[in-house]
């Protein structure tokens, strides 16, 4: 049976710089995020100095350390075999693409099997959980380490089933003054998702808009994407439309969070589009769950909605999460000259529609 609490606990550990230990049917291995290690640390996990490096398939195609296949599945694990040169330095060259350009790597680096293929592969998502890079010291867990988790613990972390109702108001906003705001907990997560319902629910079917946080765009008006005007305007078109709900979802960045979206934002000044920024710090194209905004549909009374959405993934989450849409209404708005590139991006690469 899995530990819902214990992704959590291990979340909590990786981002003080403390080892994780993680079991699958083919043995246990503990991880060390590098992003969160120094010097001490690294000797305290590994004083004999041969923890390998575990990253993505995505960042190791840069490396020229995977085929063009293995990068098609983004979470697939590579494990980089130590050398006596390969210190904690070069260790964080490896893990940072931000560095590539001004820290020319050493080599080559040598891809070893992958036997704890389950554990590694959710020691990459337990750093995108946590909002690190997905990179890690790597070795066979001993006595004296952590109480190891499973994969199936941190997939029970995730499971959108146990978001709740924490508690609900009015709400007055610019775009509707008679709007209620409805706060969602998991009980594992930190963060909390909410819903601004706007109108009164007639029993027509809801327009519904989902977007997920970006500080930059949101609070910040960034002008290097589009989130920022298209909040201002999806409030806008729901109070317009009668009724409806804004589901504000605590996915920063695609879901990798604030300071790996700000690393992309790095990556973009050196020439990638965001696509390509994602796959290069080792992450998918797209990690966000929609399935979480299903959920909290369902919680509010909903499961037939019109989305405001030019994204398709978007349609296809609430279906498998099991709400109806009954019609995709385009959400278009004028480019400006910082983000021409990244709405043509959205369009051309992650098939964005009007």
């Amino acid at each position: 049976m899995s530990d819902p609490h214990a992704a959590a606990r291990a979340v909590d550990a990786l981002r003080r710089g403390w080892p994780v230990a993680i079991a699958d049917p083919r043995g246990t291995i503990s991880v060390l995020a590098i992003e969160a290690a120094d010097e001490p640390r690294l000797e305290a996990f590994d004083a004999l100095g041969r923890a390998d490096i575990l990253i993505s398939a995505t960042r190791a195609t840069t490396l020229k350390l995977a085929n063009q296949r293995d990068a098609a599945e983004p979470t697939r694990p590579v494990r980089i075999g130590r050398a006596p040169w390969l210190d904690m330095a070069t260790a964080t060259a490896i893990a940072d693409p931000v560095l590539d350009l001004a820290t020319p790597l050493k080599g080559p680096f040598r891809a070893v099997p992958v036997d704890q293929t389950e554990a590694a592969t959710a020691a990459l998502e337990l750093a995108r959980i946590a909002g690190l890079m997905p990179a890690f010291f790597v070795r066979t867990a001993v006595e004296g380490d952590p109480a190891a988790i499973t994969p199936q613990d941190i997939a029970a972390h995730e499971d959108a089933g146990r978001l709740a109702i924490a508690t609900r108001a009015h709400l007055p906003v610019a775009a509707c003054e008679h709007t209620e705001i409805v706060a969602f907990r998991s009980p594992e997560q930190a963060g909390e998702h909410v819903a601004l319902i706007l109108g009164t629910p007639d029993g027509s079917t809801p327009l519904v808009r989902l977007h997920s946080e970006c500080l930059t765009g949101d609070v910040l008006r960034s002008l290097k994407c589009d989130c920022g005007p298209q909040l201002d305007a999806a409030l806008h078109a729901i109070a317009d439309s009668g009724w409806g709900i804004l589901l504000y979802l605590r996915q920063e960045g695609r879901g990798i969070g604030l300071v790996n979206k700000l690393r992309a934002y790095a990556l973009q000044d050196q020439g990638f589009d965001t696509v390509d920024a994602n796959l290069r710090l080792g992450f998918a194209i797209d990690a966000r769950d929609f399935g979480v905004a299903g959920r909290m549909l369902q919680l509010l009374g909903q499961n037939r909605i019109r989305l405001l959405t030019n994204n398709p993934a978007k349609v296809a989450g609430l279906e498998a999460a099991g709400v109806t849409v009954t019609e995709r209404v385009p959400h278009a708005l004028p480019s400006n000259p910082h983000n021409a590139h990244y709405l043509a991006t959205k369009r051309d690469r992650t098939g964005h529609q009007l």
